[in-house]
């Protein structure tokens, strides 16, 4: 019985470490492609996080929007970065960005708690944040690629 109490604790510590460890990475998850996402990819640089969900029409209609305005932005200071509503993970998820014609970086892991975004029960919902990380907009409903461009824009010039 002795040993095997000190084979629990022992994978309790082990657990833990790699809890401890894993907090510590320099990514922030996995994508829609189970890749990782780098956190130096996302830091000092603005953000804008979409919430999209399959069963939204409003989403559908934005997407392409989203996907022009990533290719503007692609090598810049900004990137544009989705996040399922329903919480798909894995080939789910792949299969529902896939079907939505998704092509820009969708996080398998919701960045609510990292960048303290409030829920919302309305979508599609979108968050510019800043580079320091503090969310500058929070934006409902359907957005095209040159309002968001204009938001940008008007936020980096501290209007």
């Amino acid at each position: 019985m002795g040993s095997r109490l000190q084979a629990v604790f022992g994978a309790l510590i082990l657990m833990g470490a790699g809890l401890l460890l894993g907090g510590c990475s320099d990514d922030v998850g996995l994508d829609q492609h189970g890749q990782k996402v780098a956190t130096d990819g996302l830091e000092n640089q603005w953000l804008v996080i979409n919430y999209w969900a399959e069963w939204c029409g409003p989403c559908r209609t934005e997407i392409p929007e989203l996907n022009a305005l990533a290719g503007q932005l692609k090598g810049g200071s900004a990137r544009v970065l989705g996040v399922n509503f329903d919480g798909l993970q894995g080939a789910e998820l792949e299969k529902a960005a896939q079907q939505m014609g998704i092509d820009f970086t969708v996080l398998a892991q919701d960045p609510a708690e990292r960048y303290k975004l409030p829920r919302s029960e309305a979508l599609p919902v979108t968050y510019i944040i800043d580079p320091q990380g503090q969310v500058r907009e929070r934006l409902t409903g359907e957005q095209t690629a040159a309002g968001l461009s204009g938001h940008l824009t008007r936020l980096k010039e501290g209007k």
